[in-house]
């Protein structure tokens, strides 16, 4: 019941707080959350460490940018065609990386997701380094104009509680305990007779279209994509977000792309600030600081909260019930 309220307070938050925030931002964040959860899925339930879940977060943004600027389809079936090209690279990748463990896994999805890059950068309809610009936000439904930032944060918000909830009820479903069986003692559950690399497979694709999902709602959100979301760089931004959350916590992943978001935009922020008060343009540069704050961050965190910031303050809760 307490998580029941937990839940209703927080949605009740993210309803009220588009009218004391600026709602595309708010959107940014909602979108590297659900990326965060889906990652998530994969190795903090599965224990499989993807490198390459860039190329589903990205992967998606372009596909859903072409369809909905330049194939001129509905707003519902850009995404939805974004989220089942995920899915489908997913498959084609998981098929090729699930047949191995540890650090030959994660090169692996690595290595195919570096391919994909290089297949958008030399695509003509990406833009290649200039990225795809100008897709529109249409009208959902046909009915509801997504111009407007509110009615596209509401969207978005849905989109993003949907994924969440989607989450929590395969974590929490017999499929989820067998995920979790093949995290704990991969053998073990080979011995009871559950075929393992199918159920990895299931996994794997389920985490790569959630991505995709989100990397397709943040180009409608931003109206544009480019080389930067489906570079090795953010399938690295993904696992600090997990980790410095907390992994395998179903919120942590949530407070972690909150924390790094926030920072990557309010450090660019604080720089410009600075510049305009001591007329000093050094002070422009601090946004590209925040690789090392980040970097300061995961170090404090792996040292002191090896758990992640929601599974340490989790620990110390229970710890806290069992003393009272």
């Amino acid at each position: 019941m307490n998580k029941k309220i937990a839940y209703g307070l927080a949605v009740l938050a993210l309803l009220i707080i588009p009218f004391f925030a600026y709602p595309v931002f708010l959107m940014k964040l909602l979108c590297f959350g659900l990326f965060a959860c889906a990652f998530n899925l994969l190795i903090g339930f599965t224990g499989l460490n993807s490198f390459g879940h860039a190329a589903f977060f990205g992967g998606a943004g372009y596909v859903a940018g072409w369809a909905l600027r330049d194939a001129g389809l509905p707003t519902e079936l850009g995404l939805l065609l974004g989220v089942a090209f995920a899915a489908l690279i997913g498959w084609l990748m998981g098929l090729l990386a699930i047949r191995r463990q540890g650090i030959y896994f994660t090169m692996i999805t690595l290595a195919l997701a570096q391919m994909l890059y290089f297949v958008f950068l030399q695509a003509k309809f990406t833009g290649g380094e200039d990225g795809l610009q100008g897709v529109p936000r249409g009208k959902l439904l046909g009915l509801i104009d997504l111009s407007s930032d509110l009615h596209l944060y509401y969207l978005v918000l849905a989109i993003c509680i949907a994924g969440f909830a989607l989450i929590v009820r395969i974590i929490h479903s017999p499929f989820g305990t067998v995920l979790k069986a093949v995290k704990e003692n991969e053998a073990r559950a080979v011995s009871l007779g559950y075929d393992v690399d199918k159920y990895k497979l299931l996994a794997f694709v389920l985490s790569a279209a959630l991505a995709g999902l989100a990397g397709a709602t943040k180009t409608l959100v931003l109206g544009f994509e480019t080389l930067t979301d489906v570079h090795w760089t953010m399938s690295g931004l993904v696992v600090l977000m997990t980790l410095v959350g907390g992994m395998g916590t179903l919120v942590g992943p949530v407070v972690g792309a909150v924390l790094i978001i926030a920072l990557e935009n309010k450090l660019g922020d604080l720089g410009n600030a600075l510049a305009n008060l001591t007329q000093v343009d050094w002070f422009r540069g601090l946004g590209d600081s925040v690789t090392i704050v980040t970097g300061l961050i995961f170090i404090i965190c792996v040292l002191l909260f090896r758990r992640g910031i929601v599974g340490e303050l989790a620990a110390l809760l229970r710890t806290s019930v069992r003393k009272s």
